[in-house]
């Protein structure tokens, strides 16, 4: 005799996706469009069929999130939940509604990779809907470890979370960008001492590259001077062609970074960690079929 089945409702594990995702009841209750005493028993009615205590019921200390560890633990199989609810809902649906699938994507990697992947794939899979965001690489951990309708992130993570699980993709290496005819162009590579004393243009705080690019100087025991710092390759390549300052950007081999710019490039002779790339998605969660087949075509897309 086959094991008896929990009676719970796509209402009440709904219920328990938005509260992890608003991080309170009366937010979750706002979307929801129900009372918050109505979210509030739909969580404990979940409770009680699971037999476990899913978030916290005390007020306290703001925390990240109000879920207890069992809580935690319950959301990927909550969010696959729902997602299986969804694809029932649609399986005999003559509307051919799109599936959807929300991505948070580093700006770098939104720009010169992700942006023309997801036009080839919408192009071959018009049933499916890809909805971009952008961020940097630590706000797309934060983001995936607190809202479970994004599906997955595409970033250079310098130390993923533990909860978190990275596939890779490609690896990027660096060079660096002069104003045209600069003195810096005029040998075959550049050294990092030979950069110390230049106007250095850095990528924003939070960022990996900025991380990659400051380690591969302490390593030598010297010290950059930032004249300025930006949130993406785009705007510190016009920066570099304006004249403000140099810059260690990573180059796609296929140049699209520096076309038709008025810069001067050149390798760097000292190892800097290159840009690993890649596909993160909440460790322990299996990702829908339509998800599955976007990260499946990407990934065979490498640079």
């Amino acid at each position: 005799m086959p094991p008896e089945l929990l009676s719970i409702s796509t209402d009440q594990v709904a219920a328990f996706v938005e509260l992890a995702r608003c991080g309170s009841l009366r937010l979750a209750a706002g979307v929801l469009q129900v009372s918050e005493q109505g979210v509030r028993n739909r969580l404990l009615a979940l409770e009680a069929r699971l037999n476990v205590e899913l978030y916290r019921k005390a007020r306290g200390p703001r925390r990240l999130t109000p879920l207890t560890p069992q809580g935690q633990a319950f959301l990927p199989h909550a969010h696959a939940f729902l997602e299986r609810a969804r694809e029932l809902g649609d399986l005999f649906n003559q509307t051919g509604s799109p599936r959807e699938v929300r991505v948070a994507a580093s700006q770098y990697l939104l720009t010169y990779v992700v942006i023309d992947a997801v036009r080839r794939f919408q192009a071959q899979q018009p049933g499916v809907r890809i909805r971009l965001s952008t961020h940097n690489e630590r706000d797309i951990e934060r983001v995936l470890l607190s809202d479970p309708q994004v599906s997955l992130g595409i970033a250079a993570p310098y130390e993923p979370a533990a909860e978190l699980q990275y596939q890779h993709m490609f690896s990027i290496n660096w060079s660096l960008i002069t104003p045209p005819r600069h003195r810096l162009l005029r040998g075959r590579k550049v050294r990092l001492r030979e950069l110390v004393d230049e106007p250095l243009i850095l990528f924003e705080r939070g960022s990996t590259g900025r991380q990659h690019i400051l380690d591969a100087f302490q390593e030598r025991g010297i010290f950059p001077h930032v004249h300025m710092e930006t949130t993406t390759t785009e705007i510190v390549v016009r920066m570099v062609e304006a004249g403000l300052g140099v810059a260690i950007v990573p180059l796609l081999p296929s140049g699209v970074i520096t076309s038709g710019k008025k810069v001067g490039v050149r390798p760097i002779a000292d190892p800097i960690r290159a840009i690993s790339s890649g596909i993160l998605t909440r460790r322990g969660e299996t990702l829908s079929p339509a998800a599955q087949e976007f990260v499946a075509f990407i990934c065979a897309g490498k640079v």
